[in-house]
């Protein structure tokens, strides 16, 4: 699953620690391997970048670039979207309904407004996903990898639904659920790349998350 990145509340921010000085040095590692990979493919496509140019880019060993990344394809699609999206699904009000909470992280991680402070790293963000949206649709490796990665997330999701509905996490219900999310919120981003970035991201989501609320309603395109 890919979007823009959310940051957290400001409330939970307050409250919660910092990391520490070395966990730092992993989000620093993280990040300079993520755009040294980001800037080769926009060079030379994504066949021709190779872990040991990523390496050389990001002034890391490849064997570090492997430790962070099992697989060229994972620092394509790795990113924190996920594990926000459980912590803001999980900071939500208790009796707010679910598709409500929903809605709200979904619109919160996909605003691409941003502060003047911020309008430059929100546009580095904005254009990194469209170019991780491209290569899942036009890579096959990428695409194969996303499908293998969705499970993952959807274990995530099962989490916090268990303990929004009182079920059992992994209970068949739940599962569905999760799964059902997962899917809408990557083939919102898969259309929205195969359209040509052309649609609003935000907009299509909406539409799944309707989809999943409603139904599909008959007699529409």
């Amino acid at each position: 699953m890919t979007a823009a990145r959310t940051p957290p509340p400001a409330t939970a921010t307050a409250a919660r620690p910092g990391p520490g000085l070395r966990e730092r040095k992993k989000i620093r590692t993280r990040t300079a391997i993520r755009a040294a990979t980001y800037d080769l493919i926009r060079e030379q496509g994504y066949d021709a970048t190779t872990i040991e140019q990523i390496a050389e880019r990001a002034e890391v060993s490849p064997s570090t670039v492997l430790r962070y990344f099992p697989a060229k394809e994972d620092i394509v699609l790795t990113d924190e979207y996920a594990p926000l999206l459980v912590a803001e699904l999980r900071a939500r009000p208790a009796d707010e309904p679910w598709l409500d909470s929903l809605r709200h992280v979904c619109r919160t991680g996909l605003a691409l407004g941003a502060p003047a402070s911020e309008e430059s790293e929100a546009a580095e963000e904005e254009e990194a996903t469209r170019l991780r949206t491209r290569l899942m649709v036009e890579v096959p490796a990428v695409r194969t990898r996303m499908t293998e990665n969705m499970a993952g997330t959807g274990r995530l999701l099962c989490q916090v639904i268990g303990e929004r509905t009182g079920r059992a996490p992994d209970g068949f219900e739940v599962r569905v659920a999760a799964m059902s999310l997962v899917g809408a919120l990557t083939e919102a981003s898969l259309y929205w790349a195969e359209h040509g970035h052309e649609d609003d991201l935000g907009a299509l989501v909406d539409r799944a998350l309707d989809i999943l609320e409603q139904g599909l309603a008959p007699g529409k395109p």
